[in-house]
């Protein structure tokens, strides 16, 4: 027997002194012999003969050099496992990875955690090499299951072998320990790049453990080879000493490999895991001699002076030891499930962002924000294709968090209903200023800052002034007893104003306010800013404490802004809660006139806050406490100002109480075609990215390259450029200023009924000039000069290149028309481009060039301009992400807008998003423009497709070339009678009533001639999405049937 086995060995290692690949191929034959239960015992015998044979160091050594293997023992620090093992054999062979000093000091850093480390849990270790470290953990803390992965098919198969060498005795017997296991129980080697077998196995880990290679290989080709057993020996070898690019920018600094586990350890971690990993340093020579990196070693294994890698190459070759540091890196997941939900939409397509994001956090209370934001913007944006159509009082899910977070915490019964949402407290208290128009208003002086300074400087307090919507806002103190006493005194009609901390933690203060406020008729809005704790265990509130008993009265309001977080820095939203109906039901529609809408991911951030919180909390398992009614005898209270009452009657706001929550919406300015990609990157990474500098967020020599390439409008040092959350709210100032120089706002027939309204709205003095139908509505020079030489001050707005609603478009030789006349009777003119950008019919028209235009002008009078107003969501398809701009260049009228600082600024992340979209045009993107000709061609079969619906239900059509609306008149319909039952509706047909028709009837929303101010016909928008689309020319369809068939 011995005799045969002797002979067998050396077959077996003259085969073996062939070659390396000789002796792995030698080696594969007994590991199958291992893996046979028939043969495995004589296999595990053999081995051992064999490696009695190089037992000595210098015969195992010997036996590498000749034979291409060898056996060894890998001497542990401690006694090991339940065998209470010295000791582990190993093998190697030259292709694989050989255990060296540093990761030894990677096991001894493992080695130090706490035996619950690893105990019954399911582990991974990357680059197993031998396996060996694998192996000793599975023997040590007797994990429930380790795979050891390696990308290099040979290493796998040796791993095998050692797992065979430890868990056999040398007789061939199985090793038990004290749960009656194997090894072969806890240990399994599987060939994987990273966690590749792992993530197709779908396989949870909850420790990951890898020694990585984070050098670059200085032949780049030579990581590109395919990775096989039969790749040449150097090639395999140097899997374990150098990496590939990875398309991290962690490359940059070696951690390119490590980078990459650790997003593949996102997907396959289970809550709780940890992932750690270490670096070998060597060969650093070529990477010093290609870059200004210079590397540490150090001359012998107790230097303390570093050297240079060049050096210690030179060094070694010279025969001396160097030695290096070893970097261990270990991370545990905050918030696991969110993290995977985030990097899951980043490898749906958004991988470039990867490189912006930055999960590492020194204060938890900042991952404990952001975490869970991002993860939900991650899921908005991978399941939306659009941002979907929010009312102007806020997001619902966002009015119903506050109204939930009022309830759980708080036990003030409130509903979504009672809360409107505003883009800043600033906002909020102008809007309410402005919705009342009171005659007297007093204020918290630390309220006051952003408020007009002509509602600051006027001194009509005695009443003489009997012209409606003139407001006077007095400053006060906000200790309530000097407050209260200038109330009793001055006999304000709105009241504003915050508390003192001492007196915010009780009821009376609050309570004092309330009944004198009450008593005089007065309108009380009380802010509680400083005192609302978005926290699990807030601070007592007297407000608060106060609404938990009692309902508000009618004449009182609470606002709140918010602003404190710990992640983005000045990013607000208020709320106003009220419990009065007229009062919640017309706020909102300030909103929409003054504002558009409040910025949605603002809400979306703060809405994250409110559901952790409100996730914290069980719900309330008793009834809430019956609360007392307020006292509805005051006095009379100051009613909305009678401008506000007749804009909002009759503009045509979004329809936000309809009980069908299928409504179609053709009545708003808002794209829902699909959100390209790339907005999507860009509005993801701007909240992702940390540590943004002034530089990233500058977006004005973007902006002045889009009005110069698009309109040849000229802006200089000189001019001023103005950015707002929406083009409105620009615009909104711009007819302030009009107002303070007295001046007259022209608004051509066919005007976007939505600027009309906020006109109406503040009281502006406006006139419509005439257009005809048979030029598409589109202003005539000759009509408008016999306006403007009756006029002094002139104002004109005028939308374009695109026309809203019309969606037609002035050419060039058109504009330098209508701008001859204004330079001539010096009308200020605003162009607003909001609604240009995709004109998607531009048959013989060009473009504009303002700055020729401009400079040819001959008669100009003095006070004559030109300020060019804009949005984006067109120009940069950025969807619901709303941004707005203003350039002036006429001095008096940027003086004029300076006294108007209650503008709310765009938070740095919007500003960010755009300037990387405005690069992306700048730099004339292919994929960009790609996308905007689809969705151009998009719009004009919808255009064509909408008006063919409409000619054939009798619709007179007005055909359009770009933008995303038309107007259209319903002829056969009008002076028909519909009766519907249902909603208790019967009227014949027209102007008035058309539009609630359409809606009762249908669901659909329009906009009828009292919002385009043109006789009779309504605007229809089509960008919607595809569904919703068909369904809109469904309605239309069904609207004839139920009018002109029956």
């Amino acid at each position: 027997m011995a005799t045969e086995m002797e002979m067998e060995m050396e077959g077996f290692l003259r085969e073996c002194e062939r070659s390396g690949d000789a002796a792995y191929a030698a080696l594969k034959s007994l590991l199958e012999k291992l893996e046979n239960p028939a043969t495995r015992s004589d296999a595990r015998v053999f081995l051992a003969r064999v490696q009695q044979r190089f037992h000595a160091k210098d015969d195992a050594d010997r036996c590498f050099r000749t034979y291409n293997f060898r056996i060894h023992d890998v001497l542990l620090h401690d006694f090991q496992g339940f065998q209470k093992r010295k000791k582990l054999t190993m093998m190697v062979i030259p292709s694989i990875f050989i255990p060296e000093d540093w990761s030894f000091t990677f096991y001894e850093g493992i080695n130090r955690h706490p035996d619950s480390i690893f105990k019954d849990k399911t582990v991974a270790e990357l680059g197993c090499g031998n396996g060996w470290i694998s192996i000793a953990l599975a023997e040590k803390w007797s994990p429930l299951k380790v795979y050891g992965l390696d990308i290099n098919p040979r290493a796998v198969k040796i791993s095998w072998i050692n797992l065979f060498l430890n868990a056999l005795d040398e007789n061939g017997c199985p090793i038990y320990d004290g749960e009656g296991k194997t090894l072969f129980d806890r240990v399994e080697f599987h060939e994987s790049d990273l966690l590749a077998y792992c993530k197709k196995n779908d396989i949870q880990l909850e420790r990951i453990v890898g020694c990585i290679p984070q050098i670059l290989n200085p032949n780049p080709e030579a990581m590109s080879k395919m990775i096989t057993e039969n790749a040449s020996e150097e090639f395999l070898y140097s899997l374990s000493n150098y990496c590939a690019l990875q398309g991290f920018v962690e490359d940059q600094f070696g951690l390119g490999l490590i980078a990459r586990a650790v997003e593949e350890g996102i997907e396959v971690i289970k809550p709780m895991g940890i992932m750690a990993a270490d670096t070998d340093i060597s060969a650093l020579v070529e990477i010093e001699k290609n870059s200004h990196h210079r590397f540490e070693f150090f001359m012998g294994l107790v230097g303390d002076q570093p050297i240079c890698a060049r050096t210690a190459w030179a060094y070694v070759k010279s025969g001396g030891r160097i030695s290096h540091a070893l970097s261990v890196y270990s991370c545990q997941l905050r918030q696991p499930n969110q993290v995977k939900t985030i990097f899951e939409f980043l490898r749906n397509g958004f991988q470039e962002v990867s490189s912006s994001l930055d999960l590492s956090f020194d204060d938890d209370s900042v991952a404990d924000e952001k975490i869970p934001f991002l993860a939900y913007l991650a899921s908005v944006l991978k399941e939306n294709s659009f941002l979907p159509y929010d009312p102007p009082a806020g997001s619902m899910r966002f009015r119903s968090l506050i109204a939930g977070f009022m309830k759980v915490y708080h036990h003030i019964p409130l509903s979504a209903d009672n809360v409107t949402v505003f883009p800043s407290r600033s906002v909020a208290i102008e809007n309410a200023l402005q919705l009342f128009s009171p005659r007297l208003a007093i204020v918290d002086e630390h309220l006051t800052r952003n408020l007009p300074k002509q509602w600051l400087t006027s001194l009509e307090i005695e009443g003489t002034n009997e012209l409606e919507d003139i407001i006077t806002v007095i400053e006060a103190p906000r200790q309530s007893d000097l407050m209260i006493e200038l109330i009793k005194k001055l006999k304000p009609q709105v009241v504003i104003t915050g508390m003192a901390q001492f007196e915010a933690i009780t009821t009376s203060a609050f309570e004092n306010l309330l009944n004198t406020t009450g008593e005089l008729g007065a309108r009380l809005f009380l802010d509680i800013s400083d005192h609302f704790e978005l926290s699990s265990l807030p601070g007592s509130n007297g407000v608060l404490k106060y609404l938990a008993g009692n309902s508000l009265p009618s004449h009182a309001a609470i606002l709140c802004g918010l602003v404190k977080n710990q992640v983005y820095s000045d990013l607000e939203v208020a709320f106003v809660i009220s419990e009065d109906e007229s009062v919640y039901t017309t706020l909102p529609k300030t909103v929409e006139l003054l504002e558009g809408h409040t910025a949605l991911f603002s809400q979306y951030y703060y809405g994250c806050l409110f559901h952790e919180l409100l996730a914290f909390q069980l719900a309330d398992r008793h009834p809430p406490a019956e609360r007392v009614c307020a006292d509805r005898n005051s006095a009379k209270l100051i009613g909305f100002a009678s401008s506000a009452v007749s804009a909002v009657n009759n503009a045509e706001l979004s329809v936000t109480d309809h009980k069908d929550n299928l409504l179609i919406h053709m009545d708003v300015d808002q794209s829902f075609l699909p959100i390209p990609s790339a907005v999507k990157a860009s509005i993801f990474e701007s909240f992702a990215r940390q540590n943004m500098v002034e530089s990233d967020t500058d977006v004005r020599f973007g902006i002045q390259q889009l009005v110069r390439n698009s309109y040849g409008f000229p802006c200089d040092g000189f001019s001023e450029f103005i950015f707002a959350n929406s083009q409105l709210a620009l615009f909104n100032k711009l007819i302030r200023c009009c107002i303070q120089e007295k001046g007259t706002l022209l608004f051509p027939l066919g005007t976007n009924g939505n600027c009309v309204s906020v006109a109406k709205f503040m009281n502006a003095n406006i006139l419509t000039v005439p257009t005809q139908s048979e030029l598409g509505f589109k202003l005539v020079p000759d009509t408008l000069a016999s306006l403007l030489g009756t006029l002094t001050n002139p104002w004109l707005y005028l939308s374009g290149p695109t026309v809203n609603p019309t969606g037609l478009l002035y050419n060039n030789k058109e504009i330098n028309e209508i701008l001859a006349v204004c330079a001539k009777y010096g009308a200020r003119v605003v162009i607003d481009t909001s609604f240009s950008g995709l004109e998607f019919r531009r048959d013989g028209w060009e473009g504009w060039n303002l700055k020729n235009c401009l400079s040819s002008l001959t008669c100009v009078n003095s006070s004559f301009s030109v300020s060019l107003l804009g949005g984006l969501s067109f120009e940069l398809l950025t969807g619901g992400l709303e941004f707005g701009f203003l350039i002036l260049n006429e001095p008096t009228l940027i003086d004029a807008f300076s006294t108007l600082p209650s503008l709310g600024r765009p938070h740095s992340t919007v500003k960010y998003a755009i300037k990387k979209l405005l690069g992306l045009r700048g730099q004339k993107s292919q994929q960009f423009f790609q996308v905007m000709d689809e969705q151009k061609d998009i719009l004009r079969s919808r255009s064509d497709c909408l008006m063919k619906t409409l000619q054939s239900c009798g619709w007179d059509v007005v055909g359009c070339c770009g933008g995303v609306s038309m107007v259209a008149k319903p002829t056969a319909y009008l002076g028909k009678m519909l009766k519907l039952d249902d909603f208790s509706f019967e009227a014949k047909l027209d102007e008035t009533n058309f539009r609630q028709a359409v809606l009762k009837a249908t669901g659909l929303c329009i906009n009828s001639g009292s919002w385009t101010g043109i006789p009779n016909y309504c605007r229809l928008a089509f960008a919607l999405e595809n569904s919703e689309f068909e369904r809109a020319l469904q309605c239309i369809t069904q609207f004839k049937k139920l009018v002109l068939e029956n």
